[in-house]
């Protein structure tokens, strides 16, 4: 049994780890878990000490195969009840993040089996990320950030790289959300922002940061 700190700590890396492709420095761990370095220092003491990481002063650190497997359950878990919050209590995809953080926590392997059963077996959550399913193993799929895309190309969003409230309400207020169509239609060479056309109708200017958390699907 691991504490609520501990697994979270194994789901950051985690996630840095994918994001950076290399071992995990501490300065990285610290700015996720916004604590100070001491602190994870501390804490990654206790968590090799559990053997769950691989931890050299200086030299970053990697997860063991129990680290890692923990983290896609950790991950599984709060995908699975995103996907309940939104699809069956219809909370919004900017309200449920908090929420499922702690109902990740629930150490029950049956409840999530019947939720999975329940849900009917999800590839994707309510922001595109893909679950894991029972044996750790993630769903693939071709897409490319907006930016990719060239004037006169189109796209389907299928996912946001950014799951933060403010973010996820300015889409909102946008009307985008997952299965939006959108075409490129300038690419400002000012700020580089980009001109696009949604669903065929509406026109908005968004900036470069806000095209680079947009994944697509390429449509011609």
């Amino acid at each position: 049994m691991y504490t609520f700190a501990e697994e979270n700590y194994i789901k950051a890396i985690f996630k840095i780890a994918e994001r950076e492709q290399n071992s995990v420095g501490t300065n990285a761990i610290s700015s996720v878990m916004k604590t100070s370095a001491a602190s994870v220092s501390d804490m990654l003491r206790k968590l090799s000490d559990k053997e769950l990481i691989h931890y050299e002063k200086y030299k970053g650190v990697t997860l063991t195969t129990t680290g890692s497997k923990l983290a896609t359950q950790l991950i599984r878990k709060h995908r699975l009840w995103e996907v309940f919050l939104v699809d069956k209590l219809k909370f919004r995809w900017d309200q449920v993040h908090d929420i499922a953080e702690e109902l990740e926590h629930i150490n029950s392997d049956e409840l999530i089996r019947r939720l999975d059963v329940f849900l009917g077996s999800p590839k994707f959550d309510p922001h595109g990320d893909p679950i894991p399913n029972a044996q750790g193993k993630f769903t693939l799929r071709n897409q490319v950030t907006l930016t990719d895309l060239q004037i006169e190309q189109q796209g389907v969003l299928v996912g946001v790289k950014e799951h933060t409230t403010p973010f996820l309400e300015y889409l909102n207020d946008l009307k985008i959300g997952l299965g939006t169509h959108m075409k490129v239609v300038k690419i400002n060479a000012f700020d580089e922002s980009f001109t696009i056309i949604i669903n065929q109708s509406q026109k908005h200017n968004i900036s470069k940061k806000t095209a680079a958390n947009l994944q697509v699907k390429v449509v011609k």
